[in-house]
C-alpha cells in the first residue's frame, strides 16, 4: 500500500509540475537575415505570444542581411509583450552586422565562449569587397580594421584616423550618422555600452565574446541553453517600457522550425530566382500574345510574373535598373518584328545587361544578381531575338500560301450564268463571278482577278484541263 501510495503521490507531483512549466520558444536565425527570415521571426513572435509563451530565445548565427528586414525584426522585438533573449550560439557563432543590431535591441543579449559580434557599419560605405566579413553584409568593416591579436577590442584605445570610416558624399553621411543614433538607441534601451556600439558603426569595431561582456554590451556568457535560463532566472528586464521579473525556474524548451512559407519566401526572394521568375514570366505572356490558344506559355508566364513581382517587393530594388531591363526587352522584341539592321537589338541588349546589373538597390554580396547568370541570359535573349528575326525575313521571301491572292490562276467549274454574273465552284466554294463569254454548266474557268467578293473568270482552253485531286 505504502509503495502505491508512494506511486500516485509522485503521479500527482510530476503532472502538477508539467501543469505548471513555462514554455520557452527557442528561434533560430542562421545565414543571411532577409525578407524569409524576418517574415519567419515576427510571425514567430506573434505565435509565442498567441500561445502565452514565458520566454523567447533567437539562437543567432548570422553574418547580417539587410537593413529593412533587421528593422523589423528589432520592431517585433521592442514591441513585444514576451521578454526575449538574444543568445549568439554555440561556439564558433557569430552576430556580425545586421546581427549585432539585434543582439543589443533584445531584453536578454548572451554570448557563448568563442563567439564575435561586431563590424556594423553600413556596406555602401565600405563596399562590397570592404571586409573580412562582407559575404552577405550590408555593414562591412574596412580591410584596414584588423581584430588585435591579444583579443582586446581595438577601440579601447584611442581611436585612429585610419579606422575612421570616412564618409565622402552627404548621402553616406546621412546612412552612417542614422546607423549611429539607431545602434546607440538600441544599447541605451536595456542599459549597454553606448559607446561600444556607436564604434560597430563608426570604425567597424568587433569583440569576442569576453570581452563583450567586459565592455557591457552583452547580460551574460552561457555555453548552453539551460545556463542562458539558469542566469536570466530572476533578473529584471524592461518590456514595452515597464519593469518584468523574469520568472523561469519550471521551462519546458519548445523548438520551433521553419515552416513551408519560410522556405519558399527564402527560394522566390533570392535575387537569382526572382530575376529568372521575371523573364520567363516576360517571355511566357510575350510568347502567349503572338502565339495565342496555346495556354502553357501564358499560364506559366503569369505564375512566373507574379511570384517574380511579389518577391521584388520585399528586395532593395532599383526601379531605374528594372526600368532599363525592360525596355532592353522591348527593343530586343522591337528588332525581332521590325528590323532595324541591329540598332534597335543592340540597343535592347546593352539596356538588358544594364538593367539586369542595377536591378538590386544594394551592395550586399549576398543579395546581388550573379554576373555569370547575367550574361548568360543576356546572350540567350540576345540570341532568341536574332534567330526569331532570320525565321521571319526567310517567311517573308517565301511566296503567299494563304488568302484570297492565292486563287489567282485557280481553276473553277460553272454552276450558272454567263455571260454577265454567275457562279462558280472554286476549291469548294462557290463565289460570284463576272465574265462576258458564253459559258456552260460545267465548264472549266481561270481565276483571272479578285475584285471584293467576285471572281472575274476566263473560259479555259480544253487543253489546259487539269483535274484535281
Amino acid at each position: 500500500m505504502r509503495v502505491i501510495a508512494f506511486c500516485a503521490a509522485l503521479c500527482l507531483w510530476l503532472m502538477s509540475h508539467a501543469a505548471t512549466a513555462q514554455n520557452v520558444w527557442i528561434i533560430e536565425i542562421s545565414g543571411g537575415i532577409g525578407p524569409a527570415t524576418s517574415d519567419y521571426v515576427t510571425r514567430e513572435i506573434e505565435h509565442a505570444r498567441e500561445e502565452q509563451a514565458a520566454f523567447i530565445i533567437l539562437k543567432m548565427d548570422t553574418p547580417g542581411g539587410l537593413d529593412t528586414s533587421m528593422r523589423d525584426i528589432i520592431r517585433a522585438i521592442t514591441t513585444s509583450p514576451v521578454p526575449i533573449a538574444t543568445w549568439v550560439g554555440p561556439a564558433g557563432a557569430r552576430a556580425a552586422s545586421a546581427g549585432t543590431y539585434i543582439l543589443l535591441a533584445s531584453h536578454i543579449a548572451a554570448m557563448a565562449p568563442g563567439t564575435n559580434l561586431g563590424a556594423a557599419t553600413p556596406v555602401s560605405l565600405t563596399g562590397p569587397g570592404g571586409g573580412d566579413d562582407s559575404d552577405n553584409n550590408p555593414f562591412s568593416p574596412k580591410k584596414e580594421d584588423k581584430k588585435p591579436e591579444d583579443g582586446k577590442d581595438e577601440s579601447a584605445a584611442e581611436p585612429q584616423e585610419d579606422n575612421k570610416v570616412s564618409a565622402k558624399t552627404a548621402m553616406e553621411k546621412k546612412v552612417i550618422n542614422d546607423a549611429r543614433a539607431y545602434i546607440r538607441g538600441l544599447a541605451k534601451l536595456h542599459g549597454r555600452n553606448e559607446e561600444w556600439a556607436e564604434k560597430a558603426v563608426s570604425e567597424a569595431a568587433s569583440l569576442d565574446a569576453e570581452s563583450a561582456l567586459e565592455q557591457n554590451v552583452i547580460d551574460f556568457l552561457a555555453t548552453d541553453l539551460d545556463s542562458l535560463i539558469k542566469q536570466a532566472n530572476g533578473r529584471t528586464v524592461t518590456v514595452n517600457g515597464l519593469p518584468a521579473k523574469l520568472e523561469l525556474e519550471n521551462v519546458a524548451y519548445v523548438e520551433r522550425h521553419p515552416d513551408w512559407r519560410f522556405e519558399l519566401l527564402s527560394v522566390i526572394t533570392n535575387p537569382n530566382v526572382a530575376y529568372i521568375l521575371m523573364l520567363i514570366g516576360i517571355y511566357g505572356l510575350l510568347l502567349e500574345f503572338y502565339n495565342p490558344g496555346v495556354g502553357l506559355p501564358g499560364v506559366l508566364g503569369g505564375i512566373c510574373l507574379l511570384l517574380a513581382m511579389y518577391s521584388l517587393q520585399m528586395l532593395p530594388v532599383s526601379y531605374a535598373g528594372l526600368g532599363l531591363l525592360l525596355l532592353g526587352i522591348a527593343l530586343m522584341v522591337a528588332e525581332a518584328f521590325s528590323p532595324s539592321f541591329g540598332i534597335l537589338g543592340l540597343g535592347g541588349i546593352v539596356a538588358f545587361a544594364l538593367g539586369s546589373v542595377m536591378l538590386m538597390d544594394t551592395e550586399t554580396p549576398g543579395y546581388q544578381i550573379a554576373v555569370p547568370l547575367i550574361v548568360g541570359l543576356t546572350v540567350v535573349s540576345a540570341l532568341m531575338t536574332f534567330v526569331v528575326l532570320t525565321l521571319l525575313l526567310r517567311t517573308r521571301r517565301k511566296p503567299v500560301t494563304t488568302g484570297v491572292e492565292c486563287m489567282i490562276g485557280e481553276q473553277g467549274v460553272v454552276v450558272s450564268g454567263f455571260p454577265g454574273v454567275g457562279r462558280v465552284l472554286v476549291d469548294g466554294e462557290i463565289w460570284q463571278a463576272n465574265c462576258d463569254e458564253r459559258l456552260e454548266k460545267g465548264q472549266k474557268v481561270t481565276v483571272k482577278r479578285i475584285d471584293g467578293l467576285h471572281l472575274e473568270v476566263t473560259r479555259l482552253p480544253p487543253e489546259q484541263h487539269v483535274e484535281k485531286e
